[in-house]
């Protein structure tokens, strides 16, 4: 089986694959102060958690925002798994995505693994947007290029900078609003967030479209990310919701080089 793991800078997600089938799946915080060992407890608990046995584990693949997780996960492979081959997506990990961009080593590795999943699930050209602690967009070639994107504040951070700096605002949970003219100021919040970004999504969307073709139709967007539930269904732009689309990336690429 293998083990999948995509750290975020807010959240963790590992997943467990067999063959192609995501058997279980967990989402974790991403604390950046946790040691090799302590990660090691957590992966083995939830691996327990699923009544699964730590040495049904035959490979590791990983991608990580987060250089100071990264380096404690990179010692939590050696000292708990150093017999498991682990693949750690960085420059020099063959991925089969050639990077446009002017400086490649820039681009998170969890954006060209995205990038893959989508134009091997889903063809080019295309756009993938990912709803996490930054919502960004990644655009893919018809020649399963990654030729850029775009970054933008996710919608957590837009919800606590509200609140911080608004007197009379304050943190709530973002469900979907009544109307968009809302009646209160609780659905006011829920009313620009949710098609605030909803409009931003479909803006940079179409503009991005443009740009990667001169049939927009051809474009397919494919949204994924912890957030994306919250905003994908006011899109018109999304075509697909892919949840694992990261995960399932991590394992193709651990197919390339394994």
């Amino acid at each position: 089986m293998l083990l999948t793991i995509d750290v975020g800078n807010s959240d963790t997600v590992f997943g467990l694959f067999e063959g192609e089938d995501l058997l279980e799946h967990w989402r974790v915080s991403s604390k950046g102060r946790r040691t090799s060992d302590e990660w090691a407890v957590v992966v083995q608990g939830l691996v327990h958690s699923g009544s699964l046995l730590r040495n049904h584990i035959d490979g590791i693949a990983m991608c990580c925002t987060v250089p100071a997780v990264q380096n404690e996960m990179r010692q939590m492979f050696r000292r708990h798994y150093g017999d498991v081959p682990a693949v750690i997506v960085e420059p020099g990990v063959k991925t089969g995505v050639p990077i446009r961009m002017d400086n490649p080593k820039e681009v998170g590795s969890d954006r060209i693994v995205n990038a893959l999943a989508a134009v091997r699930l889903y063809g080019g050209p295309a756009v993938v947007v990912d709803f996490g602690t930054a919502t960004t967009f990644d655009a893919v070639s018809v020649r399963g290029e990654y030729v850029g994107g775009a970054i933008s504040p996710g919608i957590d951070i837009s919800v606590e900078a509200l609140s911080r700096r608004g007197a009379q605002l304050h943190m709530v949970e973002i469900v979907k609003p009544r109307s968009v003219i809302a009646k209160n100021t609780t659905e006011a919040l829920w009313s620009g967030i949710v098609y605030g970004f909803a409009g931003q999504v479909d803006g940079i969307v179409d503009r991005m479209a443009q740009e990667l073709t001169d049939d927009v139709d051809d474009v397919t967007v494919v949204a994924t990310g912890g957030l994306a539930p919250l905003v994908v269904d006011e899109c018109e732009t999304v075509d697909v919701h892919e949840p694992w689309l990261t995960l399932i990336g991590l394992r193709m690429v651990f197919e390339r080089n394994t």
